[in-house]
């Protein structure tokens, strides 16, 4: 494809918040018919230039050419008739809302006497909703629907008012691979259409797939641009993050697992079917399956957070009854759920706040918590997981992705746990905190943690995993370990059909 026509062009874009410097001197060119990714570390400037270019802030250097005049872009409602639209990592539909009122909102269709004309909203939201593949209705309120499902209403707003540029920030971080694979045709659509669309990920696999060009930030400032030729994975981890990352999993070879730790027996409860299975210490064991397959269900069974309708769970040989979540971390089951910010984290708190709230019992005297252990436990976990926080009191809300999950990874360290869910332990999170994160995980196994990790992401199922369970409709239907565990294999068993045998 020839290429696109240049539309737009940010130069020299500065911004700083304070004393931190978000941007410098960044360069940003747009054309049409083109899918330009945007890479970077998360805390690289990349939400904070989106944001520029969809007016919700202003820079503070550096101009924005649009058909080669400047213009300036003073709130999102200006960047709107400029025809830009943003679609946010974070969701933010409203609930109690139908899918319709949700895609329109702000810009409902009117009939006579200025009402709203309900039949063509919900008309055309259908025809949107078909487009997407989606499997909800235009009436279906947003409440009902799963986060994959919020998803796409999130990408169907910004489809209704089709402009000249598309911005997707992590677009598929929840959705499954029938749905990943739906939008990819809808943004190529777009794409051949002439709109551009700039998109924001830290899956490789994706802007290789989409992408024509690539732009690159570090620290707040331009690296480089590199076309869809120059796209070598170790080129561009190593132009994002400074440094190379040798091995990505870093996944060395354990010995033979250790003692069995978990075994689940015939355990069922909301959509999840009887299921067996064991965990062992020294073991990095994967659940994988299509989003809606019973994943997270499963988890939070073993964890209380859900009350099961049959089955036990067996600890160190002997039966526990774990009713709610509180009884599971005092056995030394410990669960990182896969929506850190709404089920994990609480953002408006400390670094300290959220790592010891498991321990604070074990840190107290007469009533009286030992403040300054609590500290001291706290510097030494910022320290071994190097998170990248002001110190102990640092807020957690304001730190980037990857250090969030590693002090969410921390509180469950402070417990010594015997077993470890991960639910999307990566999700959202840049390349260089994946690795750090993978290191953690099997310095945990190494250590005699039994480890269940949950991820929609099947190279990093592949990269990390000794032993992979799969799900499909609430049912475990078979495992791979050693050389079979193959994004193949993995996929055939979540589509029962028969996988292939080893090599």
């Amino acid at each position: 494809m020839a290429e696109g026509k240049l539309i737009f062009e940010m130069r020299g874009i500065s911004k700083s918040f304070g004393a931190t410097h978000a941007l410098r001197d960044v360069k940003l060119p747009i054309r049409t018919h083109e899918v330009h990714a945007i890479m970077g570390e998360n805390g690289a400037g990349k939400s904070t230039l989106m944001k520029i270019l969809s007016g919700v802030y202003t820079p503070d250097a550096g101009e924005i050419l649009l058909d080669g005049k400047p213009v300036k872009i003073a709130n999102p409602a200006a960047a709107r008739d400029l025809g830009i639209n943003l679609i946010y990592q974070e969701l933010s539909v409203a609930p109690h809302m139908t899918v319709a009122q949700n895609v329109f909102m702000g810009s409902e269709p009117r009939g006579k006497f200025g009402m709203v004309d309900e039949a063509a909203m919900n008309r055309r939201t259908a025809e949107m909703l078909e487009n997407l593949g989606a499997r909800f209705s235009a009436t279906t309120l947003a409440k009902n629907l799963s986060i994959a499902e919020q998803q796409q209403v999130e990408i169907g707003r910004a489809l209704i008012h089709e402009g000249r540029i598309l911005i997707m920030d992590e677009p598929t971080a929840a959705l499954s691979d029938r749905e990943t694979e739906q939008l990819f045709r809808i943004i190529e659509q777009l794409r051949d259409k002439g709109i551009a669309v700039l998109y924001i990920s830290h899956r490789m696999a994706e802007v290789h797939r989409l992408a024509t060009r690539v732009t690159i930030l570090r620290d707040g400032g331009y690296v480089g641009e590199l076309s869809k030729d120059e796209l070598e994975p170790r080129r561009v981890v190593q132009m994002m993050v400074g440094r190379e990352l040798g091995d990505f999993y870093a996944h060395a070879k354990r010995g033979a697992r250790g003692a069995e730790v978990l075994r689940v027996e015939a355990l069922a409860g909301g959509k999840v079917k009887p299921a067996s299975f064991s965990l062992y210490s020294g073991e990095v064991t994967g659940l994988a399956g299509l989003v809606g397959a019973g994943r997270t269900e499963l988890a939070r069974l073993i964890f209380g957070a859900d009350i099961k309708a049959a089955g036990k769970v067996v600890l160190a040989g002997q039966p526990i009854e774990v009713g709610e979540p509180g009884q599971a971390i005092a056995l030394g089951i410990g669960y990182v759920p896969e929506d850190r910010k709404s089920l994990g984290l609480f953002l408006q708190l400390s670094a300290l706040a959220n790592t010891s709230m498991n321990v604070l019992a074990q840190h107290s005297s007469g009533g009286i918590i030992k403040y300054s252990e609590l500290v001291r436990l706290t510097r030494d976990s910022i320290k071994k997981l190097n998170v990248k926080v002001s110190g102990p009191d640092g807020i957690v809300g304001g730190l980037s992705g990857g250090n969030q999950q590693k002090v969410l990874l921390a509180r469950w360290l402070e417990i010594g746990p015997k077993v470890l869910i991960l639910d999307e332990p990566t999700r959202g999170v840049d390349v260089g905190a994946k690795s750090e994160i993978y290191k953690i995980i099997h310095q945990l196994a190494d250590d005699g943690v039994a480890i269940l990790c949950i991820s929609s992401e099947l190279p990093e199922i592949v990269g990390i995993c000794d032993r992979v369970m799969v799900m499909r409709e609430g049912e475990i239907t078979g495992e791979v370990s050693g050389d079979r565990i193959t994004q193949e294999n993995i996929m055939a068993l979540a589509a029962h059909v028969e996988p292939a045998a080893a090599a």
